[in-house]
């Protein structure tokens, strides 16, 4: 685990880390980036020349590596790429990373070896490309000296540039500039203004450097010549030898290749470095794997474990058994079968194009047969996968839920896999279909049709019995039971693909009765409706006086005869008729005028109410579907039995009666009957 890390400026490859070990910080450096790491080894003695026994890998030299957030002041550890090789950091020495007793360490030879230089943290700054080194204390302690080092900090010499202690916050150096003029900013105390002090060390540089003044170094690791495979030799000053560098100095001399050896190879992806030195397959990665566009035929890579370290110019030597390997594609099954839309989506409207895109993961795209069946009747085959990379295009004449299936398959196996696609219309209709009255607490069936009549993918919306939350469902008809009496609004919505419509009816919920509409220019006057249970089905309708009979009895008379010429004449020209579902239409017709027999039909009684009983004839149609699905149509198959008392009242309320009549259809045709009213009567009285 590092947890933190510094690249080394001007030699490529090098890394000074942190890393955590058995709960110990530690500091690593490596040449190879990354691929080894070692301990640093510590001083071999301190600033009073005293001897530091430190032996590895119990006690090793650590460093901290934290960058300044001010660009004017150094961190923990200074390098410059126009000094490679010179380190100058804050640390300790022990078996761990520690932040008591630290000092400040030097190496002059990219991390070989290391030299102390101060007991206190210092800022360090680089000038004339490292010709030389400027150390400052930490800005937290006023000073009002500088250390100067001219031989790459194995000498320091101290110098005053204030006579007043000086907290420095920042050094600003003229970058490039021959004169090496340096600008320090700070204040003497808290409470003082700023202070710049500028200093110019062109008279320290009493020449400019000459050939005679420098030397080649070698750049290596513990004493092995090739790093990142070069041998890279470097020119520098001599020590002791004070003349200025120049803006022309170039550090690399030469840069050789050197032979590839086992160093210069890390692990490749998917793979890891066991105890042992050697590079395994991961736990999670299947080595045996191939690239996805791998086809019979193609050659890839097949990789031995390692790869070169990025950015190593080594050459030859193992190279050849490291580097991946060209392979012929090996024969596979399929695997990994994908289908979907090429937009994604997966609905689409009727008659509009739709493509499909087929991919495969694994398997021989060349040798591979696709079989696409669109779940509508039809289906294509295609005997090679790269010809469906366009896309595969089909077009849907109805809607519907089409289950879309694709097989791949070849000589070694196949795979298959599937998809639902929702195929819609327009929705341009809808009406609402509920019976105008219904009973209370008794199932009722409300249907909603859609037009145009095409199968679709349709969602419906209910809102019953006055609710405020919808009943959500994919079917066009729900059952529903009342609870309480009144008028109730009923609203369906309608919602397909992004159209939605919507319908609305109210309808009365009573208890055990029946609400007949009002007929045009029909009097006031009330109606008792009874209707038998059975196939055939018949209904008997009661004209009753109006219990108000205030004026003369022969009034009453003449008003009863007149409401039942108008009911006769309007059932005799057909225009009673209601929708017994969609597309059904019953009409109802008259077949017989008769006296109740319950009643005396005597003159002395002819003052008293007009009875009628009106006959509803079912079309044969109805019949059959009434008693061949048995649905609930709740104005027709409805009864109810009243107690004696009510019986009686109702009796006793007719007792002036005047005409009946009630008519059948059978499968002989029409059959007249006389019923008494005693069980089947509505025990309520409506108004028209």
């Amino acid at each position: 685990m590092i947890d933190q890390r510094h690249r080394v400026a001007g030699i490529k490859g090098m890394l000074i880390a942190n890393k955590k070990q058995d709960n110990q910080v530690k500091t690593y450096i490596t040449y190879n980036k990354g691929r080894d790491w070692r301990l640093l080894q510590a001083p071999a003695a301190d600033l009073e020349g005293n001897d530091i026994h430190c032996i590895l890998p119990f006690c090793s030299l650590h460093l901290q590596l934290q960058t300044s957030e001010n660009p004017y002041v150094s961190g923990t550890i200074s390098t410059k790429s126009s000094a490679p090789g010179i380190i100058v950091a804050t640390g300790n020495i022990g078996a761990e990373l520690s932040y008591n007793n630290v000092g400040m360490f030097v190496s002059s030879d990219a991390g070989n070896s290391w030299r102390p230089i101060f007991e206190e943290e210092h800022n360090i700054w680089f000038l004339d490309r490292g010709g030389a080194i400027v150390a400052v204390k930490q800005p937290s302690v006023p000073t009002r000296h500088l250390w100067v080092s001219f031989d790459e900090g194995s000498h320091w010499t101290q110098h005053s540039f204030s006579t007043v202690p000086l907290f420095v916050d920042g050094v600003l150096v003229e970058a490039g500039a021959e004169n090496q003029i340096m600008t320090f900013f700070g204040h003497f105390s808290h409470r003082s203004e700023w202070q710049l002090i500028k200093i110019d060390y062109k008279s320290i540089f009493s020449r400019k450097c000459t050939e005679k003044d420098y030397h080649t170094w070698h750049l290596h690791n513990q004493g092995e010549p090739c790093v990142m495979g070069q041998k890279q030799i470097y020119m520098k000053r001599q020590p002791g030898h004070y003349c200025m560098l120049g803006k022309d100095y170039s550090r690399i001399v030469s840069a050789e290749s050197c032979i590839c050896r086992a160093h210069d190879f890390e692990c490749d992806y998917g793979y890891e470095r066991r105890s042992d030195g050697n590079c395994r397959p991961a736990f999670w990665f299947n080595p045996s794997s191939v690239s996805r566009s791998c086809s019979q035929g193609q050659n890839y890579f097949n990789s031995t474990g390692y790869r070169k370290v990025v950015l190593n110019n080594c050459t030859k030597g193992v190279k050849e058994m490291y580097t991946a390997r060209k392979q012929q594609c090996p024969n596979r099954s399929p695997k990994g079968l994908t289908l979907t839309t090429k937009d994604g989506k997966l609905t689409a409207n009727m008659g509009s194009n739709v493509t499909f895109v087929v991919h495969l993961d694994e398997g021989d795209s060349l040798r591979t047969n696709v079989q696409l069946d669109f779940g509508d009747g039809t289906a294509v085959s295609y005997s090679n996968l790269s010809w469906t990379e366009e896309g595969i295009k089909h077009v849907y004449k109805s809607a519907g839920i089409f289950r879309v299936t694709a097989l791949a398959e070849n000589s070694l196996g196949s795979d298959t896999t599937t998809l639902f696609l929702h195929v819609t219309c327009p929705v341009e209709h809808v009406q609402l279909l509920a019976p105008f009255v219904v009973i209370r607490n008794k199932e009722v069936n409300i249907t909603a049709v859609v037009l145009p009549s095409q199968s679709r993918t349709v969602t419906y919306f209910w809102w019953l019995g006055n609710s405020t939350e919808p009943v959500i469902t994919l079917d066009g008809s729900i059952s529903y039971t009342f609870r309480s009496e009144g008028m109730h609004t009923i609203t369906v919505q309608v919602a397909s693909a992004n159209t939605i419509l919507q319908d609305t009816k109210t309808i009365a919920v009573q208890v055990n009765y029946l609400h007949i509409q009002q007929v045009s220019d029909f009097p006031e006057e009330q109606l008792l409706v009874a209707v038998f249970p059975g196939v055939p089905t018949a209904a008997e309708l009661f004209l009753l006086p109006n219990k108000n009979q205030s004026e003369g009895k022969k009034k009453s008379e003449e008003e009863l005869e007149k409401a039942s010429s108008i009911i006769v004449s309007a059932l005799n020209q057909n225009l009673v008729e209601f929708e017994l579902k969609p597309g059904v239409r019953v009409i109802v017709y008259n077949t017989q005028l008769t006296l109740a027999p319950l009643v005396d039909s005597s003159p002395r009684h002819s003052s008293s109410a007009m009875l009628m009983l009106l006959s509803v004839v079912f079309l044969g149609l109805a019949v059959f579907l009434i008693y061949k699905f048995k649905r609930k149509i709740p104005w027709i198959n409805i009864y109810a039995e009243v107690n004696q008392e009510k019986e009686q009242e109702m009796i006793g309320s007719v007792a002036n009666s005047s005409q009946y009549f009630r008519a059948t259809v059978g499968e002989n045709g029409l059959k007249l009957n006389r019923y008494s009213v005693r069980k089947y009567v509505f025990p309520k009285l409506f108004s028209l």
